[in-house]
């Protein structure tokens, strides 16, 4: 941060300079205001090193959230003013671009706004669920239960985040894996093979003859190749940012063989967690749902609470249009109509939540033990088929030469 150059009247009158380390101007005389110090001039130091490319960008890990909420609702449980609490967490942040964050909603808070108004500038790190749990906090005047609420939401969603991580890493370190291997092999080994073989003057195998005709391929349009890869990539991430590319890979997200299944479970889970949070923090049930629809991480899930909402505006019950959507089991839809019926929904959605994190964990731990020697096997099938491709031929040379 900069440093601001002052002089200033102290508690005794004295006239008084230095320097101060600051967000900005404003902050300088807030925190010179604080010792009681009466400002005559601030400005900023210039410094040869004092340059500035512009402020750190507003990226926030999970981690660093969960780790900002928890701090947060334990020093306000312990009575620390609010204002405070968040003077003390901007001050030991080592991320600048959210440090800046924090200091501008810290400034905001002492100028008289609402923390929930603050936090609600800075849409990039606080979500909308973040900023309306906190504003029904304030509204209650319970922001430290709201807190800790969000800080095991956001621990249970770290939780199911490294679950899917775990699922998915494996598969595509071994695919890359296979495949880099391959097109080593297919560019810089089997290459040196071709002489020898046509030498032998017998004829290739099958699968020799298509492995050198790949061979071939591949090291005459090895760089067509790259850039139509980066080019097919950079069209499918282009592609999965509009409305029909969005729809598109969440519906084969969901209905893709093996995975599926997980995905499908996991929006579930995020689905219940998320919309019992909000309930149970006394979120408006329209708002809520508001909310989850944004916040579900899958377009298909989203058009079917939105669609949901309709019905939910005229009084009529949640569970019924839900119902009509494959994306929720009738376990699910069944569970929530009973939680209406019987009042208590906040309490069986985290039932339903509970429910599938646990299903989620047997999952990707039985995928973990079914790719393993899944991908092995791919691996010994590719590399295996390679070697016999190659020493087929001299396995036929030695064979005619035997019967000569």
């Amino acid at each position: 941060m900069p440093k601001y150059e002052y002089i200033a009247n102290n508690e005794a009158g004295e006239e008084e300079k230095g320097t101060v380390t600051a967000r900005n101007k404003d902050h300088a005389t807030a925190m010179l205001r604080q010792k009681n110090f009466r400002t005559i001039t601030v400005k900023e130091k210039k410094s040869a090193f004092n340059i500035q490319f512009g402020a750190p960008p507003e990226k926030v890990s999970l981690t660093e959230m969960v780790i900002f909420t928890r701090q947060l609702s334990t020093m306000i449980s312990a009575g620390i003013p609010l204002l405070e609490s968040l003077e003390i967490l901007e001050e030991q942040q080592t991320n600048k671009g959210f440090g800046l964050a924090l200091g501008d909603v810290v400034d905001k808070v002492r100028g008289g706004n609402d923390f929930s108004a603050a936090l609600a500038t800075h849409p990039k790190i606080f979500e909308k669920i973040y900023v309306s749990m906190i504003k029904a906090g304030e509204t209650s005047g319970q922001l430290d239960t709201i807190l800790n609420r969000l800080a095991e939401y956001q621990e249970d969603t770290a939780k199911l985040i490294r679950e899917i991580k775990s699922a998915m890493t494996y598969p595509a370190i071994s695919l890359t894996m296979i495949f880099a291997i391959t097109g080593f092999l297919l560019i810089a080994i089997i290459p040196k093979f071709k002489e020898i073989f046509f030498s032998l003057n017998i004829t290739l195998p099958a699968i020799t003859a298509f492995l050198l005709a790949l061979s071939d391929f591949l090291v005459a349009q090895t760089l067509n190749l790259f850039f139509a890869m980066i080019a097919a990539v950079f069209a499918l991430i282009a592609y999965g940012k509009t409305k029909i590319g969005r729809f598109h890979y969440d519906w084969l997200k969901l209905r893709a063989p093996i995975f599926g299944d997980l995905f499908q479970k996991v929006a579930i889970s995020r689905f219940a967690r998320t919309f019992a949070t909000m309930i149970r923090s006394g979120v408006p049930i329209l708002g809520t749902l508001e909310i989850v629809a944004q916040t579900a991480g899958n377009v298909i899930i989203e058009d079917a609470i939105n669609q949901s909402m309709n019905s939910v505006k005229q009084g009529e019950s949640l569970a019924t249009p839900l119902a009509e959507f494959w994306v929720f089991p009738p376990m699910v839809t069944r569970m929530i109509a009973i939680g209406e019926r019987a009042g208590a929904l906040e309490s069986l959605l985290e039932k339903i939540s509970e429910f599938y994190d646990q299903q989620v964990s047997a999952k990707v731990e039985s995928l973990t033990s079914l790719i393993e020697p899944v991908m092995i096997g791919v691996m010994g099938v590719v590399v295996g088929g390679i070697v016999l491709a190659v020493f087929l031929p001299i396995f036929k040379l030695q064979a005619e030469l035997a019967n000569n």
